[in-house]
């Protein structure tokens, strides 16, 4: 056969063609998955993959990883060896590695803090608790008695065959930092695996971003921390571990008084100078351990102790409101550009000291674990005209149209915008309960006029129930609070309205 020049080129032209192509890189799409009650609280899983099916292999890894972690760390499963060993005999036993890693770390954060953090720190817990119960303020004898077995040693490591020895009978619990500890050893797993190229995992608002993927990180604001309220930073997060540790949603009530569930082990008394400490580093479980001494310590300490960690920011708001940011804070923070509130000329419009709250709790489904349905709640004026899309909770842009009332609505605005959504770093919040604002704005950010709207709250599931609840409102009158009447996916719905809080 005869092999012409202009064959040869062309040959050649394809064998290049065709080398590009295989060597040019796979692009990759966002992948969210939702859950509630994971590790007693909201999950939310964001992977880069190459595929569908590679994300779905992820998350897959993920919760079987989470799962596996949690029979060995958890306090609350009796069953768990953490648990076993509590009640188990006091000798010396062989434990799992993640078991004797963990109980390290809790020997070493001791001495760093101080005694600040302490695994026994629940048996001062436990004095507060009781304390609400009783609605009695607990003795300063039950505090110092409470304070004096925090001080004792509670176990022996030894390292040389991993065994511990279990010393007393106090109560001890894993939760200064092992939610961190247990993300970070999961996000690990789904790193491993082919055609993921980052991850954003996110429980209870504690994170780690991964891999190639920048996320932003919206920092809840503690005086005002519903879904929808401005947060009170926002950041840009790459190859980082971000918690967040406050008493602003969590503690007991006592006479009266609000007392947060985070304790001081080496007074007995709830910490309530700090309300909310952020911090992130390369370590997800520095960044845990850090959030939760940073509520305990004062400022000064705090600074202190983050002097000995080149990698960490951090940014703490104290009681009186005051913030207090680590220099290197900047680096992460995205400037805020505030906009104008406008108004109507002539018309009386939204009082903006006015806000409605609607608060909602979905329903957990025991024995099972299934994702979080997928959630709108929108305004509409007195001629059913869409005017504010406040909140859309969402996996699969596909399965959208199983809200057909919000689908309607607002699916072409939808698709003509960008669905990129942030992740929100937070105090650890209850499984399955949120709280959503409206203030008043239409979706260009201008305040409506006083009149009649309705609340629209569509609940879903893919290819399952379908729920659609809805509440009218004459806002020229005065709006008496609303409590709606639950389903088989929501169990209640409270709406309020009344005067903002202080933090907005």
């Amino acid at each position: 056969m005869k092999v012409t020049l202009k064959s040869t080129i062309s040959i050649l032209l394809l064998i290049l063609l065709c080398s590009a192509k295989s060597s040019s890189p796979t692009k990759t799409k966002v992948y969210i998955y939702d859950y509630e009650n994971v590790l007693g609280t909201s999950y939310e899983l964001k992977v880069a993959a190459t595929s569908e099916e590679r994300a779905t292999i992820g998350e897959g890894l993920a919760m079987e990883e989470i799962d596996r972690l949690n029979k060995i760390l958890s306090g609350y499963d009796k069953t768990s060896e953490f648990s076993r060993w509590l009640t188990g005999e006091k000798k010396e036993t062989k434990i799992s590695a993640e078991l004797f890693e963990v109980l390290s770390l809790f020997d070493e954060w001791r001495k760093k803090t101080n005694g600040a953090l302490d695994a026994s720190a629940e048996v001062v817990g436990k004095v507060w608790k009781n304390a609400s119960k009783t609605g009695k303020e607990p003795s300063n004898e039950e505090i110092a008695t409470a304070v004096s077995k925090v001080k004792q040693q509670h176990w022996v490591l030894n390292s040389a065959n991993q065994t511990a020895i279990r010393l007393d009978d106090v109560p001890l619990m894993l939760n200064s930092f092992a939610k961190s500890y247990i993300i970070n050893k999961a996000v690990d797993k789904v790193m491993a695996s082919q055609g993921i190229n980052g991850v954003v995992m996110n429980i209870g608002g504690d994170m780690v971003i991964r891999g190639n993927h920048e996320e932003l990180v919206a920092v809840s604001n503690p005086k005002a921390d519903a879904e929808n309220d401005a947060p009170i930073a926002r950041l840009n997060i790459k190859g980082k571990a971000v918690a967040t540790s406050g008493n602003y949603r969590r503690g007991e009530l006592i006479n009266g008084k609000w007392y947060s569930h985070i304790v001081d082990p080496r007074t007995g008394m709830p910490a309530d100078d700090i309300i909310s400490a952020t911090v992130i580093s390369n370590n997800a479980t520095d960044a845990g351990a850090l959030a939760t001494a940073f509520n305990v310590l004062s400022p000064d300490e705090s600074k202190a102790l983050a002097a000995g960690y080149a990698d960490v920011a951090y940014m703490i708001m104290t009681s009186k409101g005051e913030i207090i940011k680590s220099d290197n804070w900047a680096t992460y923070e995205i400037p805020e550009i505030k906009k104008p509130t406008i108004a109507h000329v002539g018309d009386k419009t939204w009082d903006p000291s006015y806000e409605l709250t609607i608060n909602l709790e979905l329903n957990q489904i025991e024995g099972m674990r299934v994702h979080r349905p997928y959630v709108a709640i929108w305004v509409v004026d007195k001629k059913k005209k869409p005017v504010r899309n406040i909140t859309l909770w969402y996996n699969k842009t596909k399965y959208l149209d199983d809200m057909p009332a919000w689908y309607e609505a607002y699916y072409a605005e939808f698709n003509n915008t960008s669905s990129n959504v942030s992740s929100t770093t937070s105090a650890t919040r209850p499984a399955g309960k949120y709280t959503i604002k409206w203030d008043g704005k239409d979706d260009k950010g201008e305040l409506v006029k006083n009149g009649t709207y309705t609340i629209m709250i569509e609940v879903a599931r893919e290819h399952g129930t379908h729920q659609l609840m809805q509440q009218e409102f004459d806002f020229t009158k005065k709006v008496q609070p609303v409590t709606l009447a639950g389903n088989v996916e929501v169990a209640s719905v409270s709406l309020n309205y009344g005067k903002k809080s202080d933090g907005q």
